[in-house]
């Protein structure tokens, strides 16, 4: 039972295709005929090159970011409210002139949550300048299952995330394309009478923020949906929750940004970021020197190294999701899925693909990730129970990528309590798609007017603040597990 190499073994419910490496470039190709969006092989097996510029193919973008004489990437063009100075300095005894940008705001991280937030300091008149060190969208944002709920939220976020289903409603407005979003519904199944007892004290309590949570015992989920296995004995279906497509949503945000004023600038990692007790100054790798009041910490992953510095360490861990992707089948499931306990979630897109996540991968490098195989037979092993159509379907693809996570699985979000200017938007555990888009507006809304209109205090920093004694500076705050899967 589970990957095969080659051949149909009947009594495998999935296999994986052969090849390694090569049959996931071949499968990410397949997968961008559904989009509309060319792939390259990447660090996650086949990532897309994320073409977040107007008009922009892969032969222009490179013949119009052509690096300056110092070897900078320039910005994407567009940005006219940061003040930039070029100062002259000394490298190895060669001159060079360094580009000194003074702005309003520094956001580092272009995932959904940071571009977002450059989009919605943009709009509001503010200027703003954006660092991404690889493409935007190209971590966690871009990685990840693509799931637009709130059902199975902590009601702590539920707010936040009834302010982001707004947001996603005028998507297309906002960024430009709809990302494939739709708001299919999202499915919860129980597989025992206590998952079904579970999902009934969710229900009741998430009631006062609107969700409209129906509960289908073990008749009505057939009924309604044929496919479902025997295994489960019954659902919570939220009905306007749903899915996108976060390869084509999460660049479309810094192109946004980029369209709104915003100055963007990526493959610029963050190497130095300090304050003189009037603004901060960062730089990066690529050259750049930029100075501003605010600085918005949305690195991802790499964000409690940030806080760290600033004499406010976190418990941030990484984690690695396993996902694949099967060959297009007949249509059979209208509705995103996932599963009380966890272990599974589900989509069909409307290729015919199923794409599936569940469990851990691990880590290559502080970047890159690949999902265990362990993870992956379990996947499989769920799916030919909770999916019976996807029974014999071939898994084409397999990925992974490197998200951050905290001990109570709440983001950090909100004012640092050490440094005025400083606001923190990491640590959302795997589930920072949907939330993203008014995570990043609370955060702009902070920088334009000293406080959000939804109160982010569950999400304050200092729930981890430890005694003075322990308030060194963390060299590594991310555990990583290094090596081979031990499957």
């Amino acid at each position: 039972m589970g990957c095969q190499r080659a051949g149909r073994d009947p009594g495998v419910p999935l296999r994986r295709s052969h090849g390694g490496r090569h049959s996931q470039h071949c499968a990410g190709r397949s997968l961008g005929d559904q989009s509309g969006q060319g792939h390259v092989p990447g660090r996650h097996g086949a990532l897309p090159r994320p073409d977040v510029r107007p008009g922009g193919g892969r032969d222009r973008r490179a013949r119009k970011r052509t690096p300056d004489r110092a070897g900078r990437p320039p910005a994407w063009p567009g940005a006219h409210q940061a003040h930039s100075v070029r100062r002259r300095t000394t490298r190895g005894g060669a001159a060079t002139m360094t580009a000194l940008i003074e702005t309003e705001a520094i956001v580092i991280g272009g995932g959904i949550v940071g571009a977002s937030a450059a989009l919605a300091l943009a709009r509001k008149g503010k200027s703003v300048v954006l660092l991404e060190r690889d493409f935007c969208g190209s971590h966690s944002s871009g990685v990840n299952y693509g799931g637009v709920r709130r059902q199975g939220r902590p009601l702590s976020q539920l707010p936040l995330s009834q302010r982001a289903h707004q947001i996603w409603g005028n998507l297309r407005e906002l960024i430009g394309i709809d990302g494939e979003y739709q708001r299919s519904g999202h499915l919860k199944l129980a597989r025992s009478e206590q998952d079904m007892n579970a999902l009934q004290a969710y229900a009741e309590a998430s009631r006062e923020f609107g969700l409209n949570l129906q509960l289908l015992d073990r008749k009505q989920l057939r009924a309604r949906y044929p496919w479902a296995g025997d295994v489960a004995v019954g659902a919570s279906l939220c009905a306007d929750d749903g899915h996108a497509n976060p390869r084509l949503v999460s660049p479309a945000f810094a192109r946004a940004a980029r369209q709104a004023g915003a100055q963007v600038f990526e493959q610029a990692a963050v190497s130095d970021v300090s304050h003189d007790g009037q603004a901060f100054t960062v730089r990066t790798n690529s050259g750049l020197t930029l100075r501003a009041p605010w600085l918005l910490n949305c690195a991802g992953a790499w964000a409690g190294q940030l806080a760290a510095q600033f004499n406010e360490p976190v418990p941030m861990y990484s984690g690695h999701p396993a996902m694949l992707v099967t060959e297009p089948l007949p249509m059979f499931m209208d509705v995103s899925t996932g599963v009380e306990g966890g272990g599974i979630y589900a989509r069909q897109v409307a290729r015919g693909n199923c794409v599936l996540g569940g469990g851990q991968g691990f880590a290559l490098d502080p970047a890159r990730a690949r999902p265990g195989q362990a993870a992956l037979l379990d996947i499989l092993r769920n799916a030919a129970e909770l999916y019976p159509p996807l029974a014999g379907a071939q898994a084409i693809r397999t990925w992974s990528g490197t998200e951050g996570y905290l001990p109570d699985r709440e983001p950090v979000l909100g004012p640092s309590l050490t440094r005025p200017g400083l606001l923190h938007g990491f640590g959302f555990a795997g589930a920072g798609f949907q939330i993203g888009p008014a995570a990043g507006e609370a955060l702009a809304e902070w920088v334009c007017a000293g406080s959000s209109s939804i109160s982010l205090d569950a999400f304050s920093i200092g729930r981890f603040q430890l005694s003075p004694v322990q308030l060194a500076p963390v060299t590594n705050v991310i555990p990583l597990h290094r090596g081979r899967s031990p499957l």
